[in-house]
């Protein structure tokens, strides 16, 4: 085949590059473009110019749509758009596009504050919960959004999606639909002191350690996606002590036989109005050790089994949504495993799916 015939012959697209960024608690920022007729926004980014590398290309959008200059440390998802894609603007003649969705990282409060938008093209942005984020994009753009995000907090290898899917094995957070559980008193400060008697113990919380050095997650599903916890739960009137409430929540949401409880701390809630305004009270927090996890059952309290995840205790942080002191609080309850127990500090690895079957721990 001569030259310009084997050039014409090959198949033609557009390029894209948008950028995950968040804010200390994980919510994703978007922007709302000034030109799209719907109203949907967008992740930062833009079009790969004639000649342009999509890392180039994310950079310089970064730089034009919001006044920062970022590093990218990661390709988070590439993704194939179809030139007849229903989520196309009408009237959009697009050949198809390849998107690359790289890792902005997170922003500090200095750099918040220096965002700056070009009014011409983007009229406001928003650090959003991506179950509010995803209502906010175009179907396949939440999509894609999702999938890069996962692959940020689940450590997972680069997304690729065909048209919003994913085209090789599905991650554990994409098969459960989990986000990050944005937490109103996300700032409270841990208090490593004994809890005062005036305060009622309303909560009690763990980290929850198996072997390895990995803690365990449940996620409660919900119409608008699963969301995150520790094991453990309220404190009812047929608990002697708050470290019983956790036996019991730890056995109820995820089949866990824990040893050892140790308490952290504990977090003031000022009001308790989870529990109908009761006042003041303690939500404590504490480690332990797993020494069995059974098969999956249901929850006697929801009526459904809660997926179980084995992350990191980093990772279990960001998914939660505390922000540093979330971070502060995960490094706490690793020195006091290692202390303890003589754990080792879980490696870097992704976020994988307790068995239903249930696991053997040595």
């Amino acid at each position: 085949m001569p030259a310009e015939q084997y050039a014409a012959s090959r198949h033609t697209a557009w390029l894209g590059a948008a950028a995950i960024i968040t804010n200390e608690v994980g919510q994703v920022l978007l922007v709302r473009p000034t030109y799209r007729e719907d109203g949907s926004w967008l992740l930062p980014g833009g079009v790969v110019e004639r000649g342009e590398h999509p890392h180039v290309t994310c950079r310089r959008e970064i730089t034009e749509e919001l006044g920062l200059d970022l590093p990218l440390s990661a390709v988070l998802a590439v993704h194939s758009f179809s030139a007849h894609h229903p989520d196309l603007q009408l009237g959009t003649h697009c050949p198809g596009e390849v998107r690359f969705v790289f890792d902005g990282g997170s922003l500090t409060p200095g750099q918040m504050e220096a965002i700056r938008l070009p009014r011409e093209e983007l009229s406001e942005y928003a650090f959003l919960e991506t179950r509010d984020a995803v209502q906010r994009l175009r179907p396949v753009d939440g999509q894609i959004m999702l999938a890069a995000y996962r692959a940020r907090l689940g450590n997972t290898a680069t997304a690729h999606l065909a048209d919003g899917r994913h085209i090789l094995d599905v991650p554990a957070l994409d098969r459960h639909d989990v986000h990050v559980r944005y937490r109103p008193l996300w700032n409270s400060p841990l208090h490593r002191s004994s809890v005062p008697e005036r305060l009622p113990v309303q909560q009690a919380w763990a980290w929850c350690f198996v072997p390895d050095g990995r803690v365990v997650l449940v996620a409660d599903p919900g119409p608008r996606g699963a969301l995150p916890m520790l094991p453990g739960g309220t404190v009812e009137s047929t608990d002697a002590t708050p470290e019983d409430a956790l036996h019991r929540e730890a056995a109820e949401e995820a089949q866990l036989t824990l040893t050892d409880p140790v308490r952290l701390g504990w977090v003031l809630d000022e009001i308790g109005e989870v529990y109908g305004g009761v006042g003041p009270n303690a939500r404590l927090r504490l480690t332990a050790r797993v020494t069995a996890i059974g098969p999956t059952a249901v929850d006697p309290a929801t009526g459904r089994p809660f997926a179980r995840l084995l992350a990191t205790p980093a990772q279990a942080a960001a998914l939660l949504g505390w922000g540093p002191p979330g971070a502060q609080q995960a490094q706490l309850a690793v020195d006091t495993a290692r202390e303890r127990w003589r754990l080792p500090t879980a490696r870097a690895t992704a976020i994988e799916e307790i068995p239903a079957e249930g696991m053997r721990l040595s």
